[in-house]
């Protein structure tokens, strides 16, 4: 089992180049699966999920793979299967997409239930509703979910009764070939959406208004493919300004999207960093004992993002004063908590409500990570605690960071794999 090794105590100065994002490609990987032709995608992150998605790509007969150190090449002119097996399912949560994608090229699919991080229900009622308007039946049989429509899906008008990222990004990929005009409303924000939408209408798909409430699809028979970049991951960026932040230093995160981030570099500016932005980079310097940060609430893009709590809290574990999190978005997100309290912090867990009442000092000690995020919040205190610190369960860390120890060693943290 590999865990990583942290001695802790050590300020952060450099330059960081950000990754890929983690939640735009898996959506657009399971998108190539629409097109006709040779799709490459530049920018894709080294880490768990992607090869995962390979995997999927693969036992449904499409090619995909690596071809060098971010850019993958797919082709899904082999397309043989409509069936994803469970093993497979089981790896990671975001084989959800392959829903929508696989619905919308062959009329059909089967999947079991999607797997990934222990961080709450979600459920996928929200997706197979939005389905079903297309004209696809959905029976469950067993813990799998079997989707049929027989001919070419029917645009729809749908409004999701809570603005679900997946379920937003699965509406998108079964409408973008159906036959008609789909209307969808309440539809989530984010900037991955908008993502997966400027690929897709790089591939002939007619989308308009991604990245706000109001999505209209217009149906094409067929899409071709393309080369596009991956956007920047902004769940990383925050990452790494939070690291810099609990450990003291300065850091500059380069090839990233200050907007995308802009609730949590408010955060950091409360807690008494210094925070300027430009372009395509962003700067933090923590040079000052922090402050608390009042109260953190987690909420649907354009707000505070659930994926920044876990070590945006790490952070405010040595901070001066008391912190409060209010959890929104899932119920059982607080796992890293326990773990925190090993090292020495002071926090309260009520619901979905953490009270952290800052301490002097975080203490190395043995961890494990839960899930992704809350493993990102451990490295994230370990670096500002005293003496050693180990993490196992890495491999949840590895889901989602591209050689998180040989980043933040470029910037000084003494951080291995063992």
């Amino acid at each position: 089992m590999q865990k990583l090794i942290i001695n802790g105590g050590r300020r952060l100065n450099g330059e960081i180049t950000v990754q890929g994002a983690k939640n735009a490609v898996l959506p657009v990987m399971a998108a190539a699966i629409l097109c006709d032709g040779r799709v490459t995608l530049r920018n894709c992150p080294r880490i768990t999920d992607t090869y995962c998605a390979l995997r999927i790509l693969k036992s449904l007969g499409c090619g995909g793979r690596f071809t060098d150190k971010n850019t993958v090449v797919i082709d899904s002119g082999g397309l043989a299967s409509s069936e994803i097996s469970d093993e497979l399912m089981r790896e990671m949560r975001s084989s959800v997409f392959f829903m929508g994608a696989l619905t919308g090229r062959t009329g059909q699919c089967r999947i079991s239930l999607p797997g990934g991080c222990d961080i709450g229900q979600r459920p996928v009622d929200i997706h197979i509703a939005a389905l079903k308007k297309m004209g696809v039946t959905v029976t469950e049989d067993h813990g799998s979910l079997n989707c049929f429509c027989d001919g070419r899906l029917k645009g729809a008008e749908i409004a999701l009764s809570f603005p679900s990222v997946g379920a937003t990004e699965n509406v998108i990929l079964a409408a973008v070939t159906a036959k008609g005009t789909t209307e969808l409303t309440n539809a989530a924000r984010e900037p991955e959406i908008a993502d997966l939408a400027e690929f897709l209408n790089r591939c002939g798909a007619d989308i308009k208004g991604a990245g706000t409430s109001s999505i209209t699809i217009h149906g094409r028979e067929k899409l071709h493919g393309c080369e596009y970049e991956i956007m920047p991951d902004r769940i990383c960026t925050a990452t790494y300004l939070a690291c810099t932040a609990a450990a003291g230093g300065e850091i500059l995160v380069k090839g990233c999207v200050p907007e995308h981030i802009r609730p949590v570099s408010s955060v950091f500016e409360q807690m008494g960093c210094s925070v300027y932005t430009c372009a395509d980079r962003i700067y933090l310097s923590s040079q000052k004992p922090l402050k608390a940060a009042d109260i953190v609430r987690t909420m649907v893009y354009p707000g505070f993002p659930t994926d920044c709590q876990a070590f945006v809290m790490a952070a405010l574990c040595k901070a001066e004063g008391t912190s409060v999190f209010v959890e929104n978005i899932f119920e059982n997100r607080y796992h890293h908590a326990a773990e925190l309290k090993r090292m020495g912090a002071d926090i309260r867990v009520e619901g979905k409500v953490a009270v952290v009442r800052g301490v002097k000092r975080l203490y190395g000690a043995k961890t494990a990570a839960s899930d992704l995020r809350g493993g990102a919040g451990l490295v994230t205190a370990a670096l500002s605690a005293e003496g050693t610190s180990e993490i196992s369960n890495i491999h949840f860390i590895d889901r989602g960071y591209e050689d998180i120890e040989t980043v933040l060693t470029s910037v000084g943290a003494d951080i291995k794999r063992v």
